[in-house]
């Protein structure tokens, strides 16, 4: 009986000290679009304070298009991934910092050999603070681009996650030719030049 007890409490505690950890850690999600989200999402998944990433589709007008679709360029969608964060971790300026120095915000509609409205630069702001910290994050590092920047800031209206086998595609595919001359360079410039927001 005494056993059975004991057992019970120290597993009381256990269970309330899990849950008060999770309940600690109050989570915000960021939306970005910078060329083919397989290159974010790689990236994002190795940053420090990300809890999650997600590919998908945003700022079209056609409802849950599919990855064909949103290719042909006609349902005004971009590629996106949704980034989950622990701001207490890493801020929301901070992602936009990496999110610079990953894609090529000068490039209309283009990143590369991706080329179309669906690897624009854009940034989906989830609130007005957002809006605002993407607004003064394009005025600080305007100055470190030869032209102008065209990334485009909008409200994120719906996000439609894309279809399984383009989720942690990177890490399901490492050695698939886009992902070893494209997104494995990425990855490697953004360990390099930020080692201290590396996970």
């Amino acid at each position: 009986m005494k056993k059975a007890f004991f057992l019970s409490m120290a597993l009381l505690i256990v269970n309330t000290h899990f849950f008060a950890k999770e309940n600690l850690m109050k989570t915000e999600v960021a939306t970005l679009g910078g060329g083919c989200f397989w290159c974010l999402e790689a990236v994002f998944e190795e940053t420090r304070g990300v809890v999650d990433v997600v590919n998908g589709y945003a700022g079209g007008d056609v409802k849950a298009p599919s990855y064909e679709q949103v290719s042909r360029g006609t349902t005004g969608h971009a590629e996106v991934v949704q980034i989950t964060f622990d701001p207490a971790i890493i801020s929301y300026e901070a992602l936009l910092k990496i999110f610079w120095l990953i894609h090529d915000p000068t490039s209309l509609n283009r990143q590369g050999n991706d080329a179309g409205t669906q690897y624009r630069s854009v940034i989906f702001y989830h609130d007005v603070n957002q809006k605002e910290k993407a607004e003064a994050s394009i005025k600080e590092f305007s100055s470190k681009f030869t032209k102008p920047i065209v990334t485009e800031i909008k409200p994120l209206e719906t996000f439609y996650k894309a279809e399984a086998y383009h989720q942690d595609y990177f890490k399901n595919n490492p050695n698939q030719g886009y992902c070893m001359f494209v997104v494995s360079p990425k990855v490697a410039h953004f360990k390099h030049e930020y080692q201290d927001l590396v996970k």
